[in-house]
């Protein structure tokens, strides 16, 4: 919804405020009525909707087993699923994704969903461990074999990640990438799939709620990962607002320079919305490892009190925070 409103904004203002700078004519027109009727029908979009609607009787289904067993899975993680499928299904499949052709600002909307919006939603759905929870010994083994897999280790390696997420924004707004793309549409797909995969992995390990078997990131380190982008991202938009040419040729320079906007300030909004879960997270961590430590010390009181002496405290990282992953990647042990 936030991404529509600035759309249309945006696009309200290429088209009064600076039409002055228009080098092409539009052959669409901006209004609510298009916004709602405008749906792609390509094999493309076909395809993206079938997907989202799997995925989503899937997770219901697999919810439902949970329940079955006598186990909670948490409403909020079921509505978080639901509504990452459904910016997905709006940037590749809606009135955004037919307008990105004649409108740079419905271009950026379509970025915006697919990479800060969709994937943090996915997440916080925590799909992973509804696989491992849920899914048969096979299945199972098969989504563990990927997760340890050498190829998917270097894919989610920390600076990997970095040049999936912001290297291939920079390389596909400021060079021919883009006007390329844009006239050959299975390419364009193929790099809407590629932004998709490369932010699931920035922002899998960010929200940290699915096991990660590697490249764990602590509440400080999501914190500065966050921060460190912040420049990237205003210095794109900025390059962006302050071309001489249209970003591409199907576009105007009223409408680069729009979505230049849209970019810059709703990737800022989106990184502070996104820092207030992570301090949430965090705070708890610290209170949950507070009343562990009081724990601790009121046991250790009572027994120097009665004089029985307690069992050390192990070194290196605290047992209970490995408990949930270690149980969770030992369920294919149990299989085997």
């Amino acid at each position: 919804m936030i991404g529509s409103m600035a759309f249309l904004a945006a696009a309200r203002l290429a088209e009064t405020g600076m039409g002055a700078m228009n080098m092409a004519p539009r052959s669409q027109t901006v209004d609510l009525h298009t916004v709602v009727t405008g749906w792609a029908t390509g094999p493309f979009a076909w395809v993206v909707l079938a997907g989202c609607v799997y995925a989503a009787v899937w997770y219901l289904r697999a919810a439902g087993k949970l329940r079955a067993k006598g186990r909670t899975w948490h409403a909020r993680r079921t509505v978080a699923f639901f509504a990452g499928l459904v910016c997905v299904e709006l940037a590749l499949g809606s009135a955004v994704a037919t307008l990105s052709m004649t409108h740079f600002e419905a271009h950026i909307v379509q970025h915006l969903l697919l990479m800060v919006a969709g994937p943090p939603l996915l997440a916080l759905g925590a799909p992973s461990t509804l696989i491992l929870q849920t899914a048969d010994k096979r299945i199972r083994h098969a989504w563990l074999k990927v997760l340890h897999s050498p190829p998917f280790a270097v894919l989610t390696h920390p600076v990997a990640v970095w040049f999936m997420y912001y290297g291939a924004m920079f390389a596909f707004f400021l060079s021919p990438l883009l006007a390329n793309a844009m006239d050959h549409p299975a390419i364009m797909d193929l790099w809407n799939v590629g932004f998709l995969f490369g932010a699931a992995c920035f922002w899998w390990p960010m929200v940290g709620l699915d096991p990660i078997p590697r490249w764990r990131m602590g509440y400080g380190l999501r914190f500065v990962n966050l921060l460190i982008g912040v420049p990237f991202e205003s210095f794109l938009g900025i390059a962006l607002l302050s071309l001489h040419t249209p970003v591409a040729p199907m576009y105007t320079l009223a409408s680069s320079h729009a979505g230049g906007g849209v970019l810059w300030g709703m990737t800022e909004l989106f990184t502070v919305i996104a820092m207030v879960p992570i301090f949430a997270q965090w705070s708890r961590s610290d209170l949950r490892e507070g009343r562990r430590m009081d724990a601790r010390l009121d046991a250790e009181a009572a027994a120097a009190a009665a004089g029985v002496a307690l069992p050390a405290r192990p070194s290196g990282p605290d047992p209970s925070k490995q408990r949930g992953l270690a149980a969770t990647f030992a369920a294919i042990r149990r299989d085997a």
